[in-house]
């Protein structure tokens, strides 16, 4: 199966229901049928221009699942592109491909020995001419190249065959199991696992999907009101600002059904916030990576209630957590030596299953001889089989021979009501190896010195978990789906 048949299912069940929503400087909507027939048309063009690749370098919209689908038909990798990079970097990863198709909101960037065109050519092309006839593609064929996040390293574009995407889509969403009168809201860019993962899912469930092209709390919550909106996908920064701005505006939250969220660590406190914001709804921690085709672990609302409401300490620290693996999927927490840790011991998050990749574009695959894919994340498993991501492997501080996780010394700056956010890294120090250094961004209109930093974690963690040096920052660099890129600090 590929990903050409998940469209196609969905269009020959609910060919006249909308599929998709676009805001833009218009809401312009697009039923099943018309996004299977626009991509039938936009793998013609394709074939026709000899293309190796479909890039998509645009905000959310209905170009893009129609670009997706499109080179799902045409049996040739989609690719969607950061259009924030610069000119160099995005014309760097253009030239990889000899002949590739580029649909873009900016076509006056694009420099490439193939075809460009603008989103709306794209799609008007593509609605005219004759589609292309039905092309069984091989399930082992690439379906999307992702470029990794980069925050620990120079990005790599992630293989997503066609396989690893339909095996997560039918071990985790049930066909027609949204329906139609219901709403999802993404505003995640379209270069992230999490805008393909929810396009798939919301298709197969029979979901109508609204896009966001950009960000804001207030258009966010606008277009939730406006499209009676049902689900939503954040990411920690988002959810932030989200609540943020519902406090300070004295609104009531809408009525939705389900968040999930992920992308990012998420604070206790902007969790906690966000419980408060959204007493009715339904939240759900959704952990994966580019590498895994998506979420590979998930904490459901009934376990978010639980933690909630219970006493046990043990319990509680489970709202902290990514949740349990989804079907089809083995998560292990294993030693240096490559043995699984007992529970509440810490080592490398590995995992294992039919969605799985590890593969990077150009590389050889780098899971283990057993199939184990090691993530590089540093994690352990409790007594209940619930996963704690304590940041990258790479991340941690050895200070004094002792391992520092720096999300947990973060976690403990946040919770002060003065500050925005923080982020730990390691500094040389000859004494101990490394320093603690915080990079501390205050409320607007707050204050706090070094040292009331300083007390504040010691107050909360030992000793030697508290900051040697903490550096005041008007913003930390982050992406756009919120996760710190430590390299930068």
């Amino acid at each position: 199966m590929n990903l050409e048949m998940l469209l196609a299912m969905a269009a020959s069940t609910w060919p006249d229901e909308t599929a998709i929503v676009e805001s833009s400087t218009r809401i312009r909507r697009a039923t099943y049928q018309e996004i299977a027939t626009m991509s039938a048309g936009g793998a013609q063009v394709a074939v026709d221009a000899g293309s190796d690749a479909i890039l998509f370098v645009g905000v959310n919209g209905v170009a893009f699942p129609v670009a997706l689908f499109a080179a799902a038909r045409a049996g040739i990798p989609f690719v969607p592109l950061n259009y924030r990079l610069s000119d160099d970097k995005l014309g760097a990863l253009i030239d990889r491909f000899d002949n590739p198709l580029v649909v873009t909101d900016t076509p006056e960037r694009i420099h490439t020995r193939g075809r460009v065109l603008s989103a709306g050519e794209w799609l008007d092309i593509a609605a005219d001419v004759t589609p292309l006839e039905e092309n069984p593609v091989d399930p082992e064929r690439i379906a999307v190249l992702l470029y990794t996040s980069g925050t620990t390293s120079e990005p790599k574009a992630a293989v997503l065959r066609h396989r690893h995407l339909v095996s997560y889509i039918l071990e985790t969403v049930e066909f027609g199991s949204g329906g139609v009168e219901q709403a999802g809201l993404v505003s995640v860019p379209p270069y992230h696992i999490a805008a393909v993962a929810n396009l798939l899912s919301n298709l197969y469930a029979g979901r109508r999907l609204v896009y966001l092209d950009r960000f804001d709390a207030e258009a966010w919550l606008d277009m939730a009101d406006a499209e009676d909106v049902t689900h939503a996908m954040v990411v920690p920064t988002m959810l932030a600002r989200i609540c943020d701005y519902l406090r300070e505006h004295d609104q009531k939250a809408p009525p939705l059904l389900s968040i999930s969220y992920g992308g990012a660590r998420m604070p206790m406190s902007v969790m906690t916030r966000a419980l408060e914001a959204f007493p009715d709804t339904g939240f759900v921690n959704a952990y994966g990576l580019t590498e895994t085709a998506s979420t590979i672990a998930l904490l459901g609302p009934d376990d978010h209630r639980a933690a909630i409401e219970s006493d046990l300490p043990e319990i509680r620290a489970r709202l902290g957590s990514v949740g349990r693996p989804v079907p089809g999927v083995s998560i292990a927490v294993l030693d240096e030596a490559g043995n699984e840790c007992p529970p509440n011991v810490r080592g490398e998050l590995c995992v294992k299953g039919p969605q799985v990749s590890g593969e990077y574009y150009g590389k050889a695959d780098i899971s283990s001889g057993d199939g184990w894919f090691h993530t590089r994340d540093q994690a352990y498993i409790d007594d209940g089989g619930y996963v704690f991501i304590e940041g990258r492997m790479d991340d941690t501080i050895i200070r004094g021979g002792e391992n520092i996780a720096p999300a947990e010394i973060e976690e403990a700056i946040v919770a002060h009501p003065a500050v925005l956010d923080a982020g730990v890294v390691g500094a040389p120090d000859d004494e101990w190896g490394q320093r603690i250094v915080a990079h501390v961004v205050l409320r607007p209109g707050e204050q706090l010195n070094d040292h009331e930093v300083t007390d504040w974690v010691r107050s909360r963690l030992r000793s030697s978990k508290t900051p040697d040096e903490v550096v005041f920052s008007a913003e930390l660099p982050r992406t756009d789906t919120g996760k710190l890129v430590r390299r930068l600090l």
